[in-house]
This record gives C-alpha cells, sequence and structure tokens, in this order.
C-alpha cells in the first residue's frame, strides 16, 4: 500500500503547484493564500478567498473539477488494496468450500 500511495505524491504535488500557480498569477493571492486555497480544493473542501476576477473564476472552476478528479483517483487508488484484502478475506467466495484441483 505504501508503493501506491508514495506513486501518486508527484501527481498530487503537481496538482497542488499547478493551483497554486493558478491562484497566484490570475487571482493575485500571496503564496500562502494561494497554498491554502489550492489545498482545500484538493481535499475536496472547496476555495476560502473570493474570486474577483472572471478569468480567474473560469480557471478556479476547471481546477475545482480537475482537482477533484485527482481526490477521486488518489482515494480509489489508495483504498484498493485495503478494499481488496477485506473482500478476499470476507468477501462472497471466502464462503464457498476450497477447491482441491482438477478432477482426472
Amino acid at each position: 500500500m505504501m508503493r501506491t500511495g508514495v506513486a501518486l505524491l508527484p501527481l498530487a504535488a503537481a496538482t497542488l503547484l499547478l493551483g497554486m500557480a493558478l491562484y497566484h498569477w490570475v487571482e493575485g493571492l500571496p503564496w500562502s493564500s494561494a497554498f491554502l486555497n489550492a489545498a482545500m480544493l484538493l481535499g475536496g473542501m472547496g476555495p476560502v478567498d473570493p474570486l474577483r476576477t472572471e478569468a480567474g473564476k473560469w480557471l478556479a472552476g476547471l481546477y475545482a473539477l480537475f482537482a477533484g478528479v485527482v481526490f477521486l483517483v488518489v482515494a480509489g487508488v489508495m483504498l484498493a488494496p485495503v478494499v481488496h484484502h477485506v473482500l478476499e478475506h470476507w468477501g462472497p467466495a471466502a464462503s464457498r468450500e476450497p477447491r482441491s484441483g482438477p478432477k482426472t
């Protein structure tokens, strides 16, 4: 499970940096406020500061959609091994009799 989490760190970091750049250069927010807004969107919470420009509103909306997809991908990939283990142990196939191999 650690390998999948580590493999997704570059995707999460690049998405966070993209959002920070968007808020900083388009909306003129300081880097700390840009980080806060991008991190809140990436975490699924929503923006903190109000948007002032039309371009900023469009780009922030597109970033929010992209960040939502990244959030779902990261959560799904990180939870997949846990769900697989649970289903393997307690799933419907676990209650069946084990097969004894091919009959000849």
